[in-house]
Order: C-alpha cells, then sequence, then structure tokens
C-alpha cells in the first residue's frame, strides 16, 4: 500500500510541475509580440502573472495530495518512496533540477517546512555540477571572414522582428564603429572573429537583448545588443554593451526577471555563466524567471559555503533598523533580515503588512532600484558559527523567531538579500576621504533610484540614507520596504504657511495630516547631515522637496506612461539622427 501511495504522490507532483511549465512558457512565448506592440502594460502584468503561477500551483498540488490521501500523507517515510518514484519520473526530463525543486516546495508546504531531510526530499541535486547538453543548437555562429559590416547584417536580418528596422543601414554603421573603437586589441580587418548568439532573445520592460559572445585568438568577451521599439511600429538598436561589468548590470538581483524562450535551463544557464562568471548560478536562475530554482540553488551554496569557510555571523554593519534586525557572514555576500517581535512607536505597521511589503516588490517593477529577495521558513543554522553578540540581539529582539537547541539555530522566517555598503557609510567614508568625486556620484545615483522608484509607480517612504545601499557597481539600491507604497496612492502637499509665528514654534503641526499625506519639502532633513551633501543633492535633485514633481509624476503614472528606464547609462546610447530619445531618468 505504501509503494501505492508514494506513486501517486509522485504523478501527481510531476503532472502539476508539467502544468506550471506549459503555463510558463505559455506566458513567455507571448513576450515578443507584447513587445512589438509595444504593449507596455501588458509585459508587466505577465511578469506579476508568472510570478503568481509557482505559487498558485503549488498550492492545488499540495491541497490535491493532502485530499487524496488523508493523514497517511503525512508520514515521513511515505515521502522516502515518494522521492524514489519521482526521481525515476523525471530523469529524462529537459529541466530536472526544477522538477526537484517543485517537488521540495510541495513537500515543504505539506509538511509546513518542518521535516528537512535529505532522504525525503531533494536538499542536494542529483545533477548538481551535471548540465545536460541537449546537443541542439542554442547559439548561431557568425564570422568576420566576409568582413564585420556582412556579419553585423547577417545578424541584424537573422533577428528580425514582424516590425521592421527603423533604420537598419544606420544600426549597422552603428555597430560596426562602435566595434571598432571598443575593440582594439582584436585586429577585425586581419583576425578572424566568431561571434556566439543565443538563439532565443531576453524580453524586459521596453526592451529586447540579445546576448552572446566574441570569441578571438587570445580570448572571448560577452556582449547584449538592446533593441528598443520606437513607439511608431519599428525597433532600433540602441547600443552595444561590452563590457562584462555593464553586461553584469543588466542581469542585476535589482531588475525584474526576463521573459526568454528556455528549454534547457541547466544547458542555457551554463552558457550565461560563462559569459558573466561574476553572477552566481542562484543569481542567473533567478534572472530568467526561475526564482525558486535560484532560492534552491543558493541554499546549497550557502551550505558549501558554511563547510569550506570558518568565520562568524555577526550583526550587520550600519544603524540597526525598526521593523528589521540583520545579520550577515562576513565571507559571504549575503544578508540575512528578520522581523523584530515589536516595532519602533513611529512605525505604523504589523508582520503581516510587512510580509505585503516584500512580496510588493517581488511582482513589481523593480526599475533597477529595489534589491531582490529569497524567503526561507526554518532555516537552519550551525549555533557554532554565531557570535555570543549576535544570539543576544535576536534573542532580545526577535525571540518569536529564533529556536536554539542544540547545535542548531533555527530562524522560523528570514529574507535572504545581496550585501550592500549602506549608503550612510558610504557617504562618511567619502566625506572622511574628502572624496568630491565619488561623494558627487552617490548623491547622485540616490536622488535618481528615488526618481526611478517613481516613475514605477513607488514611493520608498522613508528615504533616509540608511535604508539604501551601495552595490559593486556603484548603483545605489533601495533596501528597507516596510513603508513603500505605491505613489499614486499618496497625497503629496505644500506645508501651509502658519498663520502666526508661535505656530511654526509649537513642535506639533499647525495643520491637518492625512494618512497618507507627504510633505516634500521634509526631505531636507535626509541632507541635514553635512553642508556638502546638502549642497549637491539640492544642485542635482533639488525638484524631489517640491510637491509639484511628484504630483507630475503622479499624474505620468496615472495617465498610463511608462518612463524609459534602462539598464545602463545615457552615454552608452547611440545618436538617432532626428529621432527623441524618450523621457527616462537614466
Amino acid at each position: 500500500m505504501s509503494g501505492q501511495f508514494a506513486e501517486r504522490i509522485a504523478a501527481a507532483v510531476l503532472e502539476k510541475f508539467a502544468d506550471y511549465r506549459t503555463r510558463f512558457q505559455n506566458i513567455t512565448a507571448v513576450a515578443q509580440l507584447r513587445f512589438e506592440k509595444a504593449d507596455w502594460h501588458a509585459i508587466q502584468q505577465a511578469g506579476a502573472a508568472r510570478i503568481d503561477l509557482y505559487e498558485d500551483n503549488l498550492q492545488e498540488a499540495a491541497s490535491g495530495i493532502v485530499e487524496q490521501l488523508g493523514e497517511v500523507v503525512y508520514d515521513a517515510r511515505l515521502w522516502h518512496d515518494a522521492k524514489r518514484c519521482y526521481a525515476l519520473k523525471i530523469q529524462q526530463r529537459n529541466d530536472p533540477e526544477l522538477a526537484e525543486t517543485f517537488y521540495n516546495s510541495i513537500y515543504l508546504k505539506v509538511f509546513r517546512h518542518h521535516e528537512l531531510d535529505d532522504a525525503l526530499m531533494f536538499i542536494r541535486s542529483a545533477y548538481e555540477g551535471k548540465p545536460i547538453n541537449s546537443g541542439e543548437q542554442f547559439c548561431r555562429l557568425y564570422s568576420t571572414q566576409q568582413g564585420l559590416v556582412a556579419l553585423l547584417g547577417k545578424l541584424l536580418d537573422d533577428y528580425a522582428f514582424n516590425i521592421p528596422w527603423e533604420n537598419r543601414r544606420r544600426d549597422i554603421r552603428n555597430l560596426a564603429r562602435h566595434a571598432r573603437k571598443h575593440i582594439p586589441f582584436v585586429d577585425i580587418a586581419r583576425e578572424e572573429v566568431t561571434v556566439e548568439v543565443m538563439r532565443s532573445v531576453f524580453f524586459r520592460n521596453k526592451g529586447a537583448y540579445i546576448v552572446g559572445r566574441i570569441n578571438y585568438a587570445s580570448g572571448a568577451m560577452p556582449f547584449i545588443l538592446p533593441v528598443l521599439h520606437n513607439g511608431a511600429g519599428a525597433v532600433y538598436v540602441d547600443t552595444l554593451i561590452l563590457e562584462e561589468n555593464d553586461v553584469s548590470v543588466i542581469f542585476s538581483f535589482t531588475r525584474s526577471y526576463f521573459m526568454v524562450d528556455v528549454n534547457v535551463p541547466s544547458e542555457f544557464i551554463g552558457f550565461l555563466h560563462t559569459l558573466i562568471p561574476m553572477k552566481s548560478r542562484a543569481e542567473l536562475y533567478s534572472s530568467i524567471g526561475f526564482y525558486k530554482q535560484g532560492k534552491a540553488e543558493f541554499y546549497r551554496s550557502f551550505l558549501d559555503h558554511l563547510a569550506m569557510s570558518d568565520d562568524q555571523f555577526v550583526i550587520a554593519p550600519g544603524i540597526k533598523g525598526m521593523v528589521m534586525t540583520v545579520f550577515t557572514l562576513p565571507s559571504f555576500p549575503v544578508v540575512f533580515k528578520l522581523i523584530k517581535d515589536r516595532f519602533s512607536s513611529s512605525k505604523n505597521v504589523t508582520r503581516a503588512t510587512v510580509k505585503e511589503k516584500y512580496q510588493l516588490v517581488k511582482r513589481h517593477d523593480r526599475a533597477g532600484r529595489m534589491a531582490d529577495t529569497q524567503e526561507f521558513a526554518n532555516f537552519l543554522f550551525p549555533r557554532s558559527r554565531f557570535t555570543q553578540e549576535l544570539i543576544d540581539e535576536l534573542q532580545k529582539v526577535a525571540a518569536s523567531s529564533v529556536e536554539i537547541e542544540g547545535d542548531l539555530v533555527t530562524i522560523r522566517h528570514l529574507w535572504a538579500e545581496r550585501r550592500m555598503t549602506p549608503l550612510n557609510i558610504y557617504i562618511d567614508r567619502a566625506l572622511a576621504n574628502d572624496d568630491e568625486p565619488d561623494l558627487f556620484h552617490v548623491i547622485n545615483e540616490f536622488g535618481k533610484a528615488i526618481k526611478q522608484l517613481a516613475a514605477a509607480n513607488i514611493f520608498a517612504g522613508d528615504m533616509l540614507f540608511k535604508n539604501f545601499g551601495v552595490t559593486r557597481h556603484g548603483r545605489v539600491v533601495f533596501y528597507d520596504y516596510d513603508e513603500i507604497m505605491y505613489l499614486t496612492e499618496c497625497n503629496f502637499r505644500r506645508i501651509p504657511e502658519a498663520m502666526y509665528p508661535e505656530q511654526e514654534m509649537s513642535g506639533e503641526p499647525w495643520y491637518s495630516v492625512g494618512a497618507n499625506d507627504v510633505f516634500p519639502e521634509e526631505f531636507s532633513i535626509l541632507t541635514a547631515c553635512n553642508a556638502k551633501v546638502r549642497r549637491i543633492f539640492n544642485e542635482l535633485h533639488g525638484d524631489l522637496l517640491e510637491a509639484a514633481f511628484w504630483q507630475r509624476m503622479q499624474q505620468q503614472v496615472r495617465n498610463g506612461e511608462i518612463v524609459d528606464v534602462f539598464p545602463y547609462r545615457q552615454i552608452k546610447r547611440f545618436a538617432r539622427a532626428g529621432a527623441s530619445q524618450g523621457r527616462e531618468f537614466n
């Protein structure tokens, strides 16, 4: 009887996984049509729907299995046999690592994240380090044998859309000129260069991205060719990205997930990893929409790192938060965040509200300015790796979420997020080093981050420097979500004039303040810390202190306008004579 039940579990899980993959691919397959129709709102809606798809199928599958089998489903020994049956069933699939992760998700849903055992689930994958070689040609190969211009012309023809190129000749000229200027170490005229280009085009927001690798005698380099819609039924090449750091930013953890056709995920990720080896496999899986697989890959890499390191978890540097407590392992580039038991009286949020805010960020366009996170339940840590200071802090501020038993520390709920340098610490260092160019850059980045979030209909709420981080690429990213809200839900007001001096001197406002009222003039407190900081901010982004700016942004969002926020600098873009470059905040 046990074998029969195990077979039923395995079959039910696989059936629901196959349904999930089909629906995932169906949503993705329409990406090019949405791009060609310039249906930007449909693109955003499809991105959110695809994220929801996993949890929807997961819940249906788990509920169905429990309903079919009844109480016997909670017999852990049954899942030992179910895992074995399932492993046999997925051997011939081209996405077995994703299938394992889906099984894990259902197992954890049934057991409410308690019985973590590799004998019952796939904590370690049978396919780790074994990418599937499908034998398919998932790249097109080009050569400069007939000349660079001929190569570029063939490439644009092969990647033609169902709408015309705005000016194919101009795009080829721009690309050839840029390549000759920025690949000086390759003598394109004399040395044969080959170019591998992934057949699948990557779609995200208002862009389409052609991704590949340039191979020459002494090495190789990645490239990305962004293609944009001109709003009048044609497309054009916007630039050519060649530097590995710039390619990495396009695949950043601060961006929405790509829509891209992927037949064999491990093979696809393997090629991407050769282009940008600084990106972990976890980040790459997430970047193409397999965020649950990204979570699984992250956890395995975390286990491997623990086994190879001996440093201790510590309280994360920076000003302590009023809602979250944060700790990190110095040798691992991630922070772990958990909700405190009690919040500051100034914080009008609940534990449930905080979770909702993080889910909002997961589903929303992050515009390159909000960090993606991985959410975990009952995360296990070795007690020996925690400093006593950290243990004391966790028991003091988040005791309900922390269980210490024997050699283990169990945290019932947390988020893992890429570690960044807190902006307040970064600014303090720039001031201490009298590095005005760096200070100018990071304050400019801070203002642009706020504006780009506003363009994406996000109001950050608490915009203190401590709630932002600086990435290794020097980009400023928001990472404290407990007060974010949609821009359109805010009521931006000017502070009314006081009727008499005593009102201004009062500790209480002399005007009414509604729940969602925001007074941008008060943002001046953000830069009150230093005269240099204030001068630079006011020079570059003083409009953020005016209610009129925010009201214009609200109107823009309500009108359905989606501002261009590109994952590369304005200076990188090719000139288009007589064409508007569009409104953007890069």
